[in-house]
């Protein structure tokens, strides 16, 4: 089966395969971290549920094993939870009964586990309390999304599709032509499914989502009748249109505080095109910018951040990416760029669960549903995402390679660098611009250590110490470390 973002993926490889060639690998090196200069505080990592959770929802070990940092054994593997705290919730288009003869039309080609049943079934009934209206469905992606939840996890509702019957061709993979799908007349009854959604998994499930995100990928062209899987194309005009109706709906269901993001698009570049395209009364609706980050190691990430942050004073996330690089030096290459340049301060996996064992951090038969394994891509992530915490403060290190955050109650300093070289090389961190750097006990700055081509895979090490204002540390090639630096003081 080819898949889209494979081929997104791909695309970004090259690009990556083409930095590497023209100079971003170097010999031994000096990163200087300067804390003056910070980029927001961070809020968080996570995941989009559907699919996985769809299939492996009601596993209360995955639950553990994402959204706690607490070891669970899986497979006789004793695994780092990856302390997850964002779960992204995917409202499903899809329903198998009839409304006056009428049925969802769907793709021959998507597989039956990213078909995910939505709430709103019967058109002629907006009343959530009546028939019209399935609360029982989606049951095992809802069971996920609760168990994250109780673990402290926060929420994103998120739509691939509007319902099935608000498509114009009644199918929610997409039109045949890959355009505009959404009926005029259906606007606000999409915003209006989201909001409902939203109000009752408040008073029923225990689940206050904190954004409601009506679209995915809007703009691209991808989304066709014979798709693998749920989706719109809804462009920047039809987005504006629907905008209002969403804040307007949740609004009058008391759901002010909810706040609304968009557009979720593919790409960084895409992404300002279609912010840039709405008018400041548009802008005004959204609270925060997703974007995707498939466009790999290219696009600009900087003008982006200008954009959003800078000029619009919007938040900005990284709500859904993914590779086809099972090792997880993608992963952290990718990851490292955004803070460099994006400066989110949320990064969200799309699949931690995949049937592609590249995609994936844990993968699955796709045939047989049976969870698979552990890939290294799991370590890789976590790296960062058991040690930059929620709260911290992201400071600034100059290079693309590296990300400091500072944890100013704990006085604690974390830094995640990598080896972008071939061969071996030693980093040392350059912390002069702190007032004091005294480590633990003894000056002991405990590591972690991934070598995504073959060896340590989150290995923990206590043989590094701070040598005045300054850490140096070996790294293997294409390694990825993190430093936990106590006694740092600003």
């Amino acid at each position: 089966m080819i898949r889209r973002r494979t081929l997104l993926a791909a695309a970004g490889g090259t690009l990556l395969g083409s930095a590497l060639a023209t100079g971003t690998a170097r010999a031994d090196a000096t990163i200087s971290v300067s804390p003056g200069t910070s980029y927001g505080t961070w809020e968080g990592w996570g995941t989009s549920l559907a699919w996985w959770a769809n299939v492996f929802g009601g596993r209360d070990d995955f639950a553990d094993i994402f959204f706690t940092t607490k070891s669970t054994t899986y497979n006789g593997t004793s695994l780092p939870g990856l302390g997850l705290n964002i779960a992204r919730y995917n409202l499903g288009a899809s329903s198998w009964n009839s409304v006056g003869g009428t049925t969802m039309v769907a793709s021959p080609n998507i597989p039956a586990f990213k078909q995910i049943e939505g709430y709103w079934q019967d058109w002629n009934n907006e009343d959530p309390t009546s028939s019209a209206w399935k609360w029982t469905a989606d049951a095992t992606q809802r069971a996920m999304l609760t168990k994250a939840v109780a673990r402290g996890a926060t929420t994103e509702l998120f739509a691939n599709s509007p319902m099935w019957w608000m498509c114009l061709n009644h199918n929610p993979s997409g039109a045949s032509d890959g355009g505009n799908n959404l009926q005029s007349w259906n606007y606000r009854q999409h915003a209006s499914h989201l909001a409902a959604v939203a109000l009752y998994a408040k008073n029923n499930w225990g689940v206050n989502f904190a954004t409601v995100e009506a679209f995915n990928e809007p703009s691209s062209s991808w989304w066709t009748a014979t798709g693998t899987q749920e989706g719109c194309h809804i462009d920047s005009t039809v987005q504006s249109a629907v905008l209002p109706y969403l804040r307007s709906e949740l609004d009058k269901r008391g759901l002010t505080g909810t706040k609304i993001s968009a557009s979720d698009e593919t790409s960084y570049d895409l992404a300002r095109t279609t912010w840039n395209s709405f008018s400041s009364t548009t802008k005004g609706y959204v609270d925060r910018v997703n974007v995707h980050g498939y466009q790999g190691s290219g696009g600009r990430r900087d003008l982006l951040y200008t954009d959003v942050v800078t000029t619009a004073g919007k938040a900005l996330w990284n709500s859904e990416t993914g590779d086809n690089d099972g090792t997880g030096y993608t992963l952290a290459f990718n990851l490292l760029y955004d803070f460099r340049w994006l400066h989110p301060t949320a990064w969200v996996y799309w699949q931690v669960m995949d049937p592609s064992t590249n995609w994936a951090m844990i993968a699955y038969d796709e045939s047989t549903l049976q969870a698979g394994a552990v890939q290294t891509k799991y370590y890789t992530m976590a790296q960062f995402s058991r040690h930059i915490r929620p709260g911290m403060k992201i400071l600034d290190t100059g290079v693309s390679n590296a990300v400091a955050a500072y944890d100013s109650s704990a006085r604690r300093l974390v830094i995640v660098a990598l080896n972008t070289s071939a061969s071996a090389q030693t980093l040392t961190f350059n912390l002069s611009n702190f007032t004091t750097v005294s480590g633990g006990s003894g000056g002991l700055v405990p590591r972690w250590n991934t070598v995504t081509t073959g060896g340590d895979l989150y290995k923990s090490y206590s043989d590094t110490y701070v040598s005045g204002k300054t850490v140096a540390v070996p790294f293997a090639a294409k390694a990825v470390q993190t430093l936990q630096i106590d006694g740092v003081v600003i």
